[in-house]
């Protein structure tokens, strides 16, 4: 049984990942939190051990791997402690908000050889790999435009904790964790970046970005939006691909449909066969850590996610087109 320790509850995604460990029949051995009232009480909840103290924690013997839902401002500090002390990592995205604190990260995870996953789990939906299938046979032509979508009401409801818009912790807004999803599913279809520019505002009467939009030229010729919001009533997620010879749209609660020239079909079919789903992220994570099974998307992908956030921060901030180094 793998020995899990969960470092804060500050992401709201924390709980659930909790319950995730539970089920999968690892053993949560201790709590540490930057709120050590908040981590005190998730301790108890959980019926395990607290300690406030980061570096005593990690110098347990009983924690093999590590659950990180610190402050994203805070994961570099958080990650290169654990990386150090030998355990393995799992991080809510994103990893860092600069490409040079995830490299720092990275080195630290390579040089202790402990094993790396940042959560994400678009990457592991049927429609996703299915889109992915298609586009590299060719099925669609070549990708003209893809647009993705992903937004809620959590500020104009008032149901995200106040945390959430202090841009010291959470080291952005809507676009550094709603986005993230689309901004990485973006990456994973289209390859790497060229050019972006992107709008961000402010509907509610916060410190950071509750809408926004980025829109991204990759080298392979594809535009894509990626469209996010802390604002949006009843928003589906919903991504759309556009190529020159066919296109795939999903949305939430509805069929995946795809039109193209190679089909006998005219017009939009229902996708049915569609592949099977990836192990959740945390799965995935735990069956690396207990089977040596593969990860997905490691520490090449979450660079590649804070070097798509970083420049469209950039880009907003200095009403600027920002340009990506040549790979």
């Amino acid at each position: 049984m793998i020995k899990v320790a969960m470092l804060s509850k500050w992401h709201v995604h924390a709980q659930g990942y909790a319950k995730e460990v539970e089920k999968y029949g690892a053993k949560i051995t201790c709590v540490w939190d930057e709120d050590p009232e908040r981590g005190s009480l998730w301790a108890k909840e959980l019926n395990t051990d607290f300690e406030a103290d980061l570096d005593k924690l990690l110098a347990r013997q009983d924690i093999e791997a590590v659950v990180c839902n610190a402050p994203t401002t805070m994961h570099k500090e958080v990650l290169i402690k654990a990386a150090k002390a030998g355990k393995h990592i799992f991080t809510e995205k994103a990893l860092a908000t600069t490409v040079a604190d995830c490299d720092e990260i990275a080195a630290a995870v390579k040089e202790n050889k402990v094993k790396f996953l940042i959560s994400m789990p678009w990457r592991c939906r049927p429609e996703t790999l299915f889109a992915k299938k298609v586009i590299d046979e060719g099925r669609l032509g070549q990708i003209t435009m893809i647009r993705i979508r992903n937004a809620h009401n959590g500020a104009t409801a008032n149901w995200l904790p106040q945390y959430w818009y202090d841009e010291s912790m959470a080291g952005g807004g809507a676009m550094m964790d709603l986005g993230c999803h689309p901004m990485y599913g973006v990456s994973f279809l289209c390859g790497r970046p060229k050019r972006i520019a992107s709008v961000f505002n402010h509907i509610t009467d916060r410190a950071v970005d509750d809408n926004a939009a980025s829109l991204i030229e990759f080298e392979n010729k594809c535009i894509a939006l990626v469209e996010t919001a802390l604002v949006s009533y009843h928003s589906p997620s919903s991504f759309e691909v556009y190529g020159t010879k066919g296109t795939l749209i999903d949305r939430d609660g509805q069929a995946l449909l795809m039109a193209a020239d190679d089909s006998e079909e005219d017009g939009y079919v229902e996708i049915k066969d569609l592949p099977q789903a990836l192990p959740s992220p945390m799965v995935m994570f735990l069956d690396a850590c207990v089977k040596g099974s593969p990860i997905e998307f490691g520490l090449d992908a979450a660079r590649d996610l804070t070097e798509l956030l970083e420049k469209a921060y950039i880009a907003n901030k200095n009403n600027t087109v920002e340009v990506f180094d040549e790979a």
